[in-house]
């Protein structure tokens, strides 16, 4: 899907899967909030949405999260994986993440219904650590992230199915984030339609963690 829905941004030297308020956020947080499209392939995909439908199917779609972030949701924390699914997460972890950084063990794995969404919020520090790398599943949706302090400094990220998005540094400690509901769906004046959406997510180690359990519920990346 590399290439599909991008939108001319006038002169602004930035892909056409992100957008912002001006010349100066963009700038600021080129390599804090980047999107990959087409990192997966079809098949790729298929393979991952293919491996989690079992085990979300036995959950319920919640609509009162534990912190009130998302709203339409089922969730899971995963470690085992087929040999194929491990080898996607192996290049999700060599793309978003330095050498150093170690990974929680888990992947957040969240499910939205079509009319499901993530309010915005930012994650707190004890739960995960600098930088968070989410796969798009099944539906394309719209990331938004405003400055906590200077709510006229915004980002949005076109996220299309088989996209990588990833979020460090100060996209993830200065701005919240959102994953935007379907009537408020819109990516400039292109309209986004919403389906279910399911996210793969992968998340480095809080700062002082030991254990690649965050013991706690996790965040909603």
């Amino acid at each position: 899907m590399a290439g599909s829905g991008r939108l001319a941004l006038g002169t602004l030297p930035w892909p056409g899967w992100v957008r912002g308020s001006g010349p100066a956020v963009l700038s600021r947080l080129r390599d804090a909030a980047v999107v990959r499209p087409g990192f997966l392939s079809a098949a790729e995909e298929e393979t991952l949405s293919r491996e989690l439908e079992p085990e979300l199917r036995r959950r319920r779609y919640e609509y009162d999260h534990w912190d009130a972030a998302i709203h339409g949701f089922r969730e899971t924390e995963k470690s085992r994986w087929s040999e194929a699914s491990r080898a996607i997460l192996q290049r999700v972890q060599a793309a978003a993440f330095s050498p150093g950084q170690t990974l929680l063990s888990s992947v957040h794995v969240l499910d939205l219904e079509p009319r499901g969404y993530i309010k915005p919020h930012v994650d707190s520090i004890k739960f995960c650590g600098a930088t968070i790398a989410g796969l798009s599943l099944l539906s394309p949706s719209v990331m938004r992230l405003v400055h906590t302090q200077e709510p006229g400094e915004w980002l949005e990220l076109l996220l299309e199915p088989g996209s990588l998005y990833i979020l460090r540094g100060s996209a993830r400690y200065d701005f919240s984030h959102e994953i935007l509901r379907d009537e408020e769906s819109f990516f400039g004046e292109r309209r986004v339609p919403r389906g279910r959406r399911i996210s793969v997510i992968c998340r480095s180690l809080p700062e002082g963690m030991e254990s690649g359990e965050p013991g706690q519920p996790p965040p909603a990346c």
